[in-house]
C-alpha cells in the first residue's frame, strides 16, 4: 500500500495512492490532522484498515501533506555510508574517525524535532545569513516504526518496520560542527522535507534500494541502501536499546555520498535552489529553498 496525507476542499485527508500515483482514495482515519500517523498506529495494533470515506481524487488535484506528523523527535542515523564518511572525515566526522575502532561498532545518531517536517514539494526556509549561511541537502530513505518494541534484537528488526518513506535532512553545517552534538544545526524549522508517501514493507525493499538527489538538475547523490555501514536491522537494534520505539516513530536511516559539504570548494544551498530526492519503490520529493 501506498499511504499519503493531503488536504482537499479545505481539509485535511488520509487515504491511499494507487499503484500508478495517480489517484487518491480518502480514508475513515481518526485524526486526519496528524497525518498517517493514528492509521499506522491502528494497523500496527491489528486494526483493519478503515473503510474508503469519499470518492477517488486525481493526485494532481490534492496538496499532498507529510505522510504523517511525527510524536516525537526524529532518530536520524550519521555517517551511514562508506564514501560519505569519507568525504566528510576531516570535517563533522573528524571526531568519529579519532575514535577507531569503536566508531565501526556503533551507529551516530542524533535526533531533529517534530517541527522540521514539512511537506514534499512544500518550500524549505532558509534561516537567515545572520544565523547559518552553510545549508546542505541530505538524501535519505527513512523507516517508519510499526509494532513498537524495547531492545529488539536485530534478527526480529524488520518485522517492526511499518513502511518507507523519503526525507531530505537538511544540514546548516556551520551550526553543526560549532556545537559539541549536532541537533541544533539539524533542527531548524522545514528542515525535513518528507513524502510522499508511505510504502508499507510488503511493497518495498528498503535495504535494497537506491537513493539519488539532485540539485537544480544535476545528479549529485546516488546510492544503495546495501552499501550502508549500518543496515536498517542494526539501527533498530541500536535505538532500542533500552528506549522503547513507538509505532510512527520515523528513523532516517543516512545519506549516500554527494553531499554540499563534501565538494571542493562546498556547494552550499541558495534562494531558489531545487533540491529533488528519489528512491525506487518509494516515488520522488522536490522543495524549493527559499529566502525568510
Amino acid at each position: 500500500m501506498r499511504i499519503a496525507s493531503w488536504s482537499w476542499g479545505g481539509r485535511p485527508h488520509v487515504g491511499l495512492i494507487s499503484l500508478d500515483g495517480r489517484e487518491a482514495t480518502p480514508l475513515a482515519a481518526p485524526r486526519p490532522e496528524r497525518g498517517a500517523f493514528e492509521l499506522v498506529r491502528a494497523m500496527a495494533h491489528g486494526d483493519p484498515l478503515p473503510a474508503a470515506a469519499g470518492a477517488r481524487l486525481p493526485v494532481e488535484a490534492i496538496t499532498l501533506l507529510p505522510p504523517l506528523r511525527p510524536r516525537r523527535n526524529l532518530f536520524c542515523i550519521g555517517r551511514n555510508y562508506r564514501a560519505h564518511a569519507e568525504e566528510l572525515s576531516t570535517t563533522v566526522f573528524r571526531d568519529a574517525v579519532a575514535q577507531s575502532p569503536e566508531r565501526e561498532l556503533w551507529p551516530i545518531v542524533f535526533s531533529k524535532v517534530p517541527e522540521t517536517v514539512v511537506g514534499p514539494f512544500d518550500a524549505v526556509r532558509l534561516p537567515g545569513k545572520h544565523i547559518t549561511e552553510q545549508i546542505d541537502y541530505e538524501c535519505e530513505l527513512a523507516v517508519v516504526i510499526g509494532k513498537g518494541g524495547l531492545n529488539i534484537p536485530r534478527g526480529r528488526a524488520l518485522e517492526h518496520v511499518f513502511g518507507y518513506t523519503i526525507v531530505n535532512d537538511v544540514s546548516a553545517r556551520d551550526v553543526q560542527t560549532r556545537h559539541q552534538q549536532w541537533h541544533l544545526g539539524k533542527s531548524f524549522d522545514t528542515f525535513c522535507p518528507m513524502g510522499p508517501w508511505i510504502v508499507t514493507a510488503d511493497e518495498c525493499d528498503g535495504t535494497k534500494t537506491r537513493v539519488r538527489g539532485w540539485v537544480n538538475g544535476e545528479l549529485r547523490q546516488d546510492g544503495r541502501t546495501s552499501d550502508m555501514i549500518f543496515d536498517i536491522p542494526a539501527q533498530i537494534e541500536a535505538i532500542s536499546r533500552g528506549i522503547t520505539l513507538y509505532p510512527g516513530d520515523i528513523i532516517a536511516t543516512g545519506t549516500p555520498s554527494g553531499v554540499g559539504m563534501g565538494f571542493s570548494p562546498p556547494k552550499w544551498l541558495k534562494h531558489g535552489d531545487v533540491v529533488r530526492v528519489e528512491i525506487d519503490g518509494i516515488g520522488v520529493i522536490e522543495n524549493r529553498f527559499v529566502d525568510p
